[in-house]
């Protein structure tokens, strides 16, 4: 049934790939992505996978296999990071648009420029009005698991939207941790047989696809999409659940650590949640009341369940790995937003760090913890994002 097993974070979202099994994967390789798709070729050339490997001659074509394959009627995925996913941008809004539930892991990745094949999230961030769910991963087991929760939730009736599976660039994608896996036989009765509701080669009931919607129809297409939107984050809490009664690995919408009566509240995602959480307990040592939420679902924004976490705190500080220019960095942006429409009395500040796989210490997030600690005593708010590790 299950096994321990030490893997890199691409080796096991490939594994994932092989458990799943899909009918078409759309190929093209990128930094730091390329081994993922070359242990998925691997486990085809070698007849593990019964799968179509479709390889071509760019990102934009890779999602465009996918859009023509699910269209199609079949289970598809791809995977891509970074400049990839900016040159699949036209094809991400169609994939949505279209309805179709393709499953894409994004290993994160800075865009150029000047180039940078390291880790931030400026990439799958860029993506995040795309119509496309996305779920975030701290180490191999949670992509691992986060993949095959995905296909499930995207091929869901009341969602059939696309799922982005992201994951630190080189900090997880090419660090080996052991983790716990399924056998083949299991992930395939948990996913289940795809049935899709429409296929453009069935023939018996033709569907238009690819057609020219002006203002008449536009408007209502782009509002069925919000509800797809809002019937994930069912469908995301139900297979969560179904998922952790199989594993024993329960997932919500959001990790938290030492939350419960933080006084102090920081927010990050990815990676640097493990390591932040080190930082929480060193300065819960030296009393602080600190905790940490790590928000696993992006999109949809989870608000009513992230505005729960955050109420009690005094002070929440939200880290991004990106930035939204002109502005903060995009996760502090949806959590201000949230907390005003909740009305919670807090205050909440943004901290950038990590870009272009700049590393973020526990000596980062401790010094940053204190600063905080004075800020709470002292009330005196700064607006302005502080920056983690930036030379001065």
């Amino acid at each position: 049934m299950a096994e321990k097993i030490a893997l890199t974070g691409n080796e096991a979202g490939a594994l994932a790939f092989k458990h799943i099994n899909p009918d078409v994967v759309g190929v093209y390789p990128i930094t730091p992505q390329t081994e993922l798709m070359h242990d998925v070729a691997k486990y085809v050339h070698d007849g593990d996978m019964d799968t179509e490997l479709v390889t071509v001659e760019s990102e934009h074509s890779a999602m465009s296999v996918c859009v023509g394959s699910s269209a199609g009627g079949a289970r598809t995925m791809t995977a891509t990071c970074g400049q990839g996913l900016a040159l699949m941008w036209e094809i991400i809004y169609i994939a949505s648009s279209y309805r179709l539930p393709i499953v894409m892991p994004v290993v994160n990745r800075a865009l150029s420029a000047p180039i940078n094949i390291h880790c931030d999230h400026s990439d799958s961030m860029g993506a995040r009005d795309s119509g496309w769910i996305q779920l975030f991963c701290e180490d191999s087991q949670e992509i691992y698991d986060n993949m095959i929760m995905a296909i499930k939730i995207a091929e869901n009736k009341d969602v059939l939207l696309p799922v982005m599976v992201c994951f630190d660039g080189f900090i997880i994608s090419h660090t080996m941790q052991v983790l716990e896996v399924l056998d083949r036989e299991t992930v395939s009765k948990f996913i289940g047989e795809y049935k899709p509701a429409y296929s453009v080669l069935d023939l018996d009931k033709p569907i238009t696809v690819g057609g020219l919607d002006l203002p008449p129809f536009y408007f209502e297409h782009k509002r069925q999409q919000v509800e797809g939107m809002k019937k994930a984050e069912e469908v995301i809490d139900k297979v969560t659940k179904e998922y952790g009664e199989l594993t024993g690995r329960n997932y919500g919408f959001y990790n938290g650590h030492q939350l419960e009566d933080a006084e102090i509240a920081l927010v990050a995602m990815g990676s640097a949640a493990g390591t932040a959480k080190a930082a929480v307990d060193i300065a819960r040592e030296n009393g602080i009341k600190v905790g940490l939420m790590e928000p696993r679902v992006f999109r949809p924004f989870p608000e009513e369940k992230f505005a729960s976490a955050l109420e009690n705190a005094k002070l929440t500080c939200v880290f991004d790995r990106s930035i939204s220019f002109g502005n903060k960095g995009p996760l502090a942006i949806e959590i201000k937003s949230m907390a005003y429409d909740y009305e919670l009395d807090v205050p909440i500040v943004n901290a950038i760090y990590g870009l272009g796989g700049r590393d973020i210490t526990v000596e980062d997030f401790t010094g940053h913890i204190n600063k905080l600690a004075e800020i709470c005593k002292s009330g005196d708010i700064e607006h302005e994002p502080a920056y983690i590790g930036l030379r001065e």
